[in-house]
């Protein structure tokens, strides 16, 4: 029915769509692929991606399943599989911290099902700090699916001014329908 229900999942349009979380340090910002000492990604068509600071910066999209056009009577039937997709990297020059949280919410906003895999840390000096891919697909989770929450970030590991933190893009909310 739909592709990708998150909006700018890869900066194009700067923050636009992103509800900001946590934006400390200096802040959220997108940059141009690979960025200063960054990594190729493996997609061409990828050409840009967020960036985070030197304390917490963390982004949040509530999708709206209704409002896209889901029918209800559908999910709760069909309970279609829900796919989530992000991929993160840091920089070569310095450590970074990774975080995802996506859970599936009922009308109330009641959690039906989360899935938060550990936190991830990098350090370029004994990680491969290149492009890596996050993915999950919510299964077999009942009746009354009616929002998605997607919300991911992090920081840098040494605390430096500037835009030196994880780097995220190519994030993917799609639903099997």
């Amino acid at each position: 029915m739909h592709g990708n229900l998150l909006k700018n999942p890869n900066g194009y349009e700067d923050l636009e769509h992103w509800e900001l979380t946590e934006n400390g340090g200096d802040q959220w910002r997108t940059e141009d692929m690979p960025g200063d000492c960054g990594h190729a990604f493996n997609d061409e068509s990828f050409t840009k991606y967020f960036c985070t600071s030197f304390e917490p910066c963390i982004k949040r999209q509530v999708i709206d399943l209704l409002a896209e056009g889901y029918d209800p009577e559908n999910l709760d039937i069909a309970q279609p599989a829900v796919n989530v997709e992000d991929w993160f990297c840091s920089r070569t020059d310095c450590g970074c911290i990774y975080k995802l949280t996506v859970s599936l919410f009922d009308e109330n906003l009641e959690v039906i099902e989360e899935f938060k895999p550990d936190e991830v840390t990098l350090d370029p000096d004994c990680d491969d700090c290149s492009w890596k891919q996050v993915s999950h697909t919510f299964t077999d989770y009942g009746p009354g699916l009616r929002f998605i929450s997607f919300e991911h970030g992090g920081q840098d590991t040494k605390y430096w001014k500037g835009w030196f933190g994880v780097r995220v893009t190519g994030s993917s909310v799609t639903i099997d329908l």
